[in-house]
């Protein structure tokens, strides 16, 4: 690896100079957000292999991160590579249908209400597995992120005031508008090693560290590596690194890798990448003859060649009121989020086939302290206590954190 300059460590006494440079990029260098990271824990396996360190000028972190905020890259296309490694326990199935469920998702289709091609449901299956994304833009009115499974499609459009979703292995369509100049749909779920840095990299502060890790090159373009890591104790991440395109400050790869070791946790990259214009054909779409659509302009009425049918999302998104009162402790890398929800007695999620909480519980570890007595459930990442008395503590933190942060809140 190429060594670009070290020297340059973000520690709590230097220049103003360097602290305006952060606020600048605010948007595109923190932390991970705790939430953020707990809704979109989207990683990829390590899928890129870098072909070379090239041999570039020297650049201070301050200049890398200037060069990030100041991309202004409106046209592009390419193939991205995605996965996940949480080391999540196997529940058959079960975790994707609870972080449908938990996105306030419509439903899967077929003759159940809402639509498998609707976007809040379909691109929460990128929390598990190694995915192949096909992406193109072209200035802010028209983009196009396409899923590839097996034998089957999934395509979310953007183009001007209208937005599709298509599943080709459902032939159902969701369809609703966009208002002018609105950024691509979906925008929390993110997909592509931008996304990923707009969220991991908002701002910086004392509790950061930020250096010029050498080169790299990915997807045949030459790129430094920002590297990113928490100075304080507790947090559940290990560093993140950003490929940053050389020529065009664009993200081009994305890792964040735990605090634990082992493999990534996320590690999302181009494979393929092209900065010139898309053909207008790529964002051109019309519902497949014989497609169930869904509107989702307010109404949420499904329409099938022009009939509606019956249907409202309203009653689906009621359990999600539970989080109206969640706050944040703690700060930087630290953060935790919390809320009540009402619930007593442990783990508020019976079935009409069992108890899903005491089967979920059998994945946990039981904890006692001031608060109390709870459950911490573990990723390689994101860990979460739901006390016995109802209460949520989650962050990107370790579980005695956890348990801190609710001794201090009892």
């Amino acid at each position: 690896m190429t060594p670009i300059d070290n020297d340059d460590n973000t520690g709590a006494g230097e220049g103003e100079e360097l602290r305006a440079g952060r606020r600048r990029a605010a948007r595109y260098v923190v932390p991970v957000a705790v939430m953020g990271v707990a809704a979109a824990t989207i990683g990829l396996v390590p899928a890129l292999a870098d072909s070379g360190d090239p041999d570039l000028p020297k650049i201070t972190a301050e200049q890398l991160i200037e060069k990030i905020a100041e991309s202004d890259v409106q046209q592009m296309s390419g193939t991205v590579r995605i996965s996940t490694d949480l080391g999540l326990p196997d529940l058959g199935g079960l975790e994707s249908g609870l972080m449908s469920g938990m996105s306030g998702g419509p439903g899967f289709g077929g003759d159940g209400e809402g639509s498998a091609a609707d976007p809040s449901a379909k691109l929460t299956e990128l929390v598990s597995g190694s995915h192949t994304l096909r992406v193109a833009a072209d200035g802010p009115d028209r983009q196009k992120l396409s899923l590839l499974e097996n034998a089957a499609e999934y395509s979310l459009i953007h183009n001007g005031k209208d937005v599709w979703g298509y599943d080709s292995k459902s032939n159902e369509v969701y369809h609703s508008s966009a208002s002018a100049g609105a950024e691509r749909p979906e925008k929390d779920v993110p997909a592509t090693p931008k996304d990923f840095a707009d969220q991991a990299l908002e701002a910086i502060d004392d509790t950061t560290s930020v250096t010029v890790g050498g080169t790299a090159q990915v997807a045949g373009r030459d790129a430094y590596r920002l590297v990113v890591e928490p100075r304080q104790d507790g947090s559940t991440v290990g560093a993140i690194t950003v490929a940053v395109d050389a020529e065009t400050g664009t993200p081009l790869k994305f890792t964040l890798t735990p605090a634990s070791g082992g493999a990534a946790v996320v590690d999302a990259g181009f494979t393929k990448v092209s900065f010139a214009k898309p053909d207008a054909s790529t964002f051109d779409f019309t519902p497949p003859k014989g497609a169930k659509v869904t509107e989702g302009d307010g109404t949420d009425q499904a329409t099938e060649h022009g009939r509606k049918a019956e249907g409202d999302l309203a009653e689906e998104m009621d359990g999600l009121k539970a989080t109206d009162g969640l706050k944040v402790v703690g700060e930087g890398w630290n953060a935790i989020a919390t809320f009540d929800t009402g619930a007593r007695g442990g783990l508020p999620m019976a079935t009409a086939g069992g108890d899903l909480g005491g089967f979920l519980g059998s994945f946990g570890d039981q904890v006692k302290g001031d608060f109390g007595s709870g459950t911490v459930f573990k990723t390689r990442l994101v860990n979460a206590l739901i006390t016995d008395d109802g209460k949520v503590y989650a962050g990107a933190v370790t579980k005695d954190a956890l348990v801190k942060a609710a001794d201090a809140a009892r």
